[in-house]
């Protein structure tokens, strides 16, 4: 977890105990002074209003507008919207990415019920209380759109009557030899499954066994580190395995063996070996015994910092991608994805192979855990950022109904993805479906099911060389 992810845990968790102490005062005084049978009500009450309105970890006001920058070339146009109908006031420029800049603003409901907006067949959520800028992806429309036949209309809240239309052209990346960067298994299927099981000429490299947090293993009857061994032989299993759903054969997938949580202190070291945490064991050829090709922590299989970035660099001199798609340094938060992108810009400096272009994810957000908001199925709008990210360029190519249950599936395979949910959890989300009217999928229970099988895969377009 990024610092800045954990000061904004931190702040959460302060306020949480501050209001739970004066709830807690309240409640004695109330069971003291009124009856005690008010105080038990007002609690049994609270909770439920907590779990289903207050729960969420949404570090930031609703009020707050999202700051997005567009790169240069970016064609800009100003649209209108007419008793529920998008209106040029120019042709459509041409392109395959479109985003629309409007201010959002809450109704009443909106406070209770995610407040959404219809476009067309598509359905778009935000914060509850939302007031501000918001960016609509607009991507697939632009034919009802040049038509003057693109209808939207806001559910819990209201719409500015003036907007600004972001059209952006892409060549189809998909046609392009292309090398996905995966800190852990289950990260190229959450990102990138649309693409890559359409892609001409694709490798995945993922580089951690995936082992931390086994505690579920232990049911077994295995201790700590034999529970975190046999999780990340499951993962390694699956990170050459479930690519073959998406026609990606085992011979372009390459598992390097590094451990969670140890990438950043690697490269922050590089001569220094550092183990898993909760296995302990300290070599990484165990993983590798299926990879289509040698690499250079082969030798030794010292788990370090020189020896990732030489592999990285290894692998883009034998894949020779067009196209490398990788963690958005400053969106997604986790700090093995964050130093996954930091080894892959090393190993850029080492090779003698320079990609072209880099396409950004965001698995996880600082700020949003339950981006993208709204039900499974639905298109995907702009995530928050409240402070102003690089000038990229953005792509949103569209997956088919067939797409999206193709990677719904692929996400069941993922052993890190399966299991039922919690019994708290579970009781939330009836309570949320009940009265915050919240859906989820059948597909599976992970929330990642909800997020990630969307009509629309977002990618940042990062120029490299050329």
């Amino acid at each position: 977890m990024s610092p800045r992810k954990q000061h904004l845990l931190s702040r959460h968790r302060r306020h949480k105990r501050l209001f739970l102490l004066c709830g807690a005062s309240f409640l004695v005084a109330t069971a003291v002074f009124v009856a005690w049978w008010l105080a038990v009500l007002l609690l049994l009450c609270g909770w439920v209003a907590h779990e289903a309105w207050f729960a969420d970890h949404l570090f930031y006001s609703p009020r707050a507008d999202y700051q997005y920058r567009f790169p240069d070339g970016t064609a800009q146009q100003t649209v209108s919207l007419d008793e529920g109908r998008v209106t040029l006031t120019a042709p459509l420029a041409s392109g395959d990415t479109l985003f629309l800049e409007l201010r959002l603003i809450s109704s009443w409901l909106g406070r209770w019920i995610d407040p959404h907006v219809l476009i067309g067949g598509d359905r778009q959520d935000f914060e509850r209380g939302v007031r501000g800028r918001r960016f609509l992806n607009l991507s697939g429309q632009e034919a009802a759109l040049a038509a003057g036949e693109l209808r939207v209309r806001g559910c819990h809240c209201r719409l500015s009557a003036n907007a600004t239309l972001y059209v952006l052209r892409n060549p189809d990346y998909a046609e392009k030899r292309m090398m996905i960067v995966a800190p852990h298994a289950d990260d190229a299927e959450l990102a990138a499954f649309g693409l890559y099981r359409r892609a001409a000429s694709v490798a995945i490299v993922t580089l951690t066994l995936g082992e931390t947090e086994a505690g579920s293993y232990r049911r077994l009857g295995l201790d700590a580190a034999a529970a975190a061994r046999l999780k990340g032989r499951l993962r390694t299993w699956d990170s050459l395995a479930v690519p073959l759903w998406g026609g990606v054969p085992q011979s372009r997938c390459v598992q390097l063996g590094y451990h969670c949580m140890q990438l950043s202190a690697m490269l922050a070291d590089p001569g220094s070996p550092f183990p898993s945490r909760e296995s302990g064991d300290a070599d990484v050829r165990e993983a590798r015994r299926h990879n289509p090709l040698s690499l250079p922590a082969d030798a030794d299989g010292l788990p370090c910092g020189g020896n990732l970035v030489a592999d990285l660099a290894a692998l883009l001199d034998h894949f020779r991608p067009q196209v490398v798609v990788t963690p958005h340094p400053q969106l997604d938060p986790h700090v093995d994805h964050v130093a996954a992108t930091r080894a892959l810009e090393l190993a850029m400096q080492q090779s003698a192979w320079q990609p072209e272009v880099a396409l950004l994810y965001a698995n996880h957000l600082h700020d949003n855990d339950r981006w993208p908001m709204g039900p499974a199925g639905n298109g995907t709008a702009l995530p928050p950022a409240l402070t102003a990210l690089p000038a990229d360029g953005l792509w949103s190519p569209l997956l088919s109904s067939a797409a999206q249950l193709d990677k719904a599936m692929a996400l069941a395979m993922q052993h890190d993805l399966q299991g039922g949910l919690r019994c708290k959890l579970r009781l939330r989300r009836q309570i949320q479906r009940a009265l915050a009217g919240r859906s989820w999928p059948a597909t599976g229970d992970n929330e990642f099911f909800r997020k990630s099988v969307r009509r629309h895969e977002v990618f940042w377009v990062r120029r490299l060389h050329g």
